[in-house]
């Protein structure tokens, strides 16, 4: 029987899974691990590309070297294919993801005892809003499958998919809502279980997910003790002018971070030290620009989220950059930088009842997937949206892989014809 592998390639984590006898199995990918983290790290002096926790760990370890994450999310735009210097030698973004997806294949195949060259994979409902740049986005992903080596790849929306493995939360004939919060995108399906399966009525998504929240804090706790919202002094002239932004917003953004150390932003960075009314903070700009902890910054701010989030008073610790530097993080600060997100995510959810046709009323389950679905801002609007539904939590980083790995009987008995 020819296998197909099921991979939920998300923006921040990554699963693999296979149908076997009819059961889910999960494939161990790192460490025993079901997931692993949707990032890379290419030493700088050469030697192999590690990936997942061993990324991370080289980059908390302080070796020198490039470390990527998000990758998922240039899928579609022009940077995916510009040729950039990493570590002694000149790639694209698609090599990057195809390099990533081959280490994926050929674990896969050491743990399964398989080659495996078919591939079922999740996709956001959409990449894009715009249509073009949406079926580019799938066309990029695809060329990144075949330079993998897999052969056939396959798409399948990643909440389609989740319902798929999550119908049994809700009695039978119930309808329910899948909300899947991901690194990149928020995704809902509405579906009705029948019988043994289940029966899409609607999808519908927008490219809002955890990279976008993890921005906003940062832009709003911890870029301004970097001097951003600050004031410049004219260098000829009277009068202020507002520092700004672009520098903040590329160390703000996880695919952006890596390409932020040029020697154009450290100069201006240094220009605007020299004339900066609150100079001390614009040197915290210039030293992490100088010592390239942009990644540090993230993975604080990361930290402080889900801190704050708990309810927790919290810190975002910058120590890194300056000894016992700290940025405060609570409940209600995290909800108010949060808050226009929040009016983002019930439009979605009104637009995906009007697409199937039915109430909020209707809805008799939700279901939560992904790891920002964990979040207050989430559970607390589906709540207001929809109050007479009971409120499922998923098993929030594999149940889309899940979902795909049943799809994949489908993918399997084409694969015979």
């Amino acid at each position: 029987m020819t296998s197909t592998l099921a991979i939920d390639f998300g923006t921040s984590n990554t699963a693999v899974a296979i149908l076997e006898g009819g059961t889910v199995r999960r494939v161990p990918i790192e460490g025993g691990s079901d997931t692993l983290p949707t990032a890379v790290f290419f030493p700088a002096r050469g030697g192999a590309m590690r990936i997942g926790d061993a990324a991370a760990q080289a980059l908390i370890g302080g070796e020198e070297g490039r470390y990527m994450r998000a990758l998922k999310s240039v899928l579609g735009t022009p940077l995916l294919h510009e040729s950039r210097l990493i570590s002694g030698k000149r790639r694209t973004l698609a090599e990057v993801i195809a390099a990533f997806l081959a280490e994926l294949r050929a674990r896969a195949e050491a743990a399964t005892g398989q080659p495996q060259t078919r591939a079922l994979s999740g996709r956001p409902v959409r990449f894009h809003a715009d249509p073009v740049r949406d079926a580019q986005a799938e066309s990029d992903l695809r060329a990144c499958y075949h330079a993998a080596g897999f052969d056939h790849v396959g798409f399948m929306p990643e909440p389609e998919a989740a319902a798929l493995a999550c119908h049994g939360m809700g009695a039978a004939g119930r309808t329910g809502l899948i909300v899947d919060i991901g690194g990149g995108t928020s995704d809902f399906s509405v579906y009705r279980t029948e019988g043994d399966g289940v029966r899409i009525l609607a999808s519908h998504g927008i490219r809002l997910g955890g990279t976008d929240f993890d921005g906003a804090l940062s832009l709003s706790h911890a870029m301004p003790l970097l001097g951003h919202g600050s004031q410049l002094r004219r260098e000829m002239g009277p009068g202020l002018l507002p520092v700004p932004n672009a520098i903040y917003a590329d160390l703000a953004t996880w695919a952006h971070i890596p390409f932020v150390y040029t020697p154009e932003n450290r100069r201006l960075a240094a220009q605007m030290a020299r004339l900066a009314v609150q100079p001390e903070q614009m040197d915290r700009l210039v030293t992490v620009l100088t010592d390239e902890t942009g990644n540090d910054l993230a993975f604080a701010v990361e930290r402080g989220k889900i801190a704050a989030n708990r309810g927790d008073d919290a810190q975002i610790g910058m120590g890194f950059i300056q000894p016992r530097l700290a940025a405060p993080i609570c409940g209600r600060s995290l909800a108010d930088a949060l808050q226009g997100f929040g009016t983002d995510l019930e439009r979605a959810v009104a637009e995906t009842l009007v697409r199937a046709g039915i109430a909020g009323r209707d809805i008799g389950d939700v279901v939560l997937v992904g790891g920002s679905s964990l979040m207050r801002l989430v559970t607390n609007l589906t709540a207001r949206c929809l109050p007479d539904a009971r409120l499922h939590r998923s098993e929030a980083f594999t149940a889309v892989v899940d979902g795909l790995a049943l799809a994949t009987a489908a993918e399997q008995r084409s694969g015979e014809g």
